[in-house]
């Protein structure tokens, strides 16, 4: 295990990360972070609120800038690609986001065809015969023409993926898939996730902080630290680190600022009980 970083390109990586940095202004939020994410595994990248996990997805899907570093996608360094080359490399992309994202004005069904008809030139049967096709892999069949409105959160969240692989991509991004869900539902979600990546063969990157989650879907983990690569390896791997930043997440141990906050507000409750 380790977050070492290496100047060449692994044989069996799929996206390769190096010396990537970002910032929010003058503010940097990823310090030169560098691993790689291999053909046909499941990715996990962990880390609290503020950690930088969701900046470095972003980053990884096109949504942000790099101001430093590379990020190689399929062999192909996006630093350098022509916007050719990055459209094709696109299309090979899915993404379901943490909220869903769905257009409340269309049906679920005319959302899951939207990318079909952004991106390629099939006829309006064939489409809908792939729309039916995805929703039923995501255990919606039936629902195309319902409205996101009509929908559970669950399901809504079944609905987004079925968009997300709507082009049969060969890397599939989730940002916290099991967010707002009941734990019976976010299982639901994890098993969704583990049957698709054994049924398609994709490479999955997931970002998320939930640990019963991540347990269940990853290959490996990278646990993420304010803009730093803290730890990188297998789940079992990190359940045995011993590092303290490590330890301290995957045993939910609070920063000494929350105990500190908790430590007021007993005092202060004790204080009224007066």
């Amino acid at each position: 295990m380790g977050a070492a970083a290496t100047t060449s390109i692994a044989n069996d990586a799929m996206i390769s990360i190096r010396d990537l940095r970002v910032s929010y202004g003058t503010r940097e939020i990823l310090h030169g972070i560098s691993f790689d994410i291999r053909r046909d595994e499941t990715m996990v990248i962990l880390g609290g609120s503020g950690s930088g996990k969701s900046t470095l997805l972003r980053t990884l899907v096109g949504l942000e800038k790099a101001s430093s570093g590379e990020i190689w996608i399929r062999g192909q360094n996006m630093a350098s690609a022509t916007a050719a080359d990055k459209e094709e490399i696109r299309k090979r992309l899915g993404m379901s986001f943490q909220g869903g994202a769905l257009f409340g004005s269309m049906t679920v069904g005319e959302n899951v065809a939207l990318p079909l008809r952004e991106h390629t030139e099939l006829d309006d049967d064939t489409i809908r015969i792939m729309v039916r096709l995805k929703l039923d892999q995501v255990g919606l069949s039936g629902f195309e023409n319902y409205k996101p409105s009509q929908l559970s959160g669950g399901m809504k969240k079944r609905a987004a993926v079925a968009r997300a692989i709507a082009m049969d991509p060969e890397i599939l991004f989730f940002d916290e898939p099991s967010a707002g869900l009941d734990p019976v539902i976010a299982a639901g979600i994890d098993n969704l996730i583990v049957k698709l990546k054994r049924a398609f063969r994709m490479t999955i990157v997931v970002v998320t902080h939930e640990m019963a989650s991540a347990f269940i879907i990853a290959d490996r983990m990278v646990l993420v630290d304010k803009g730093h690569i803290v730890a990188l390896g297998t789940p079992q791997e990190l359940q045995q680190s011993t590092h303290p930043r490590v330890r301290q997440f995957m045993d939910r141990i609070a920063e000494p600022e929350v105990h500190k906050e908790l430590d007021y507000l007993q005092m202060l409750t004790e204080g009224n009980d007066l």
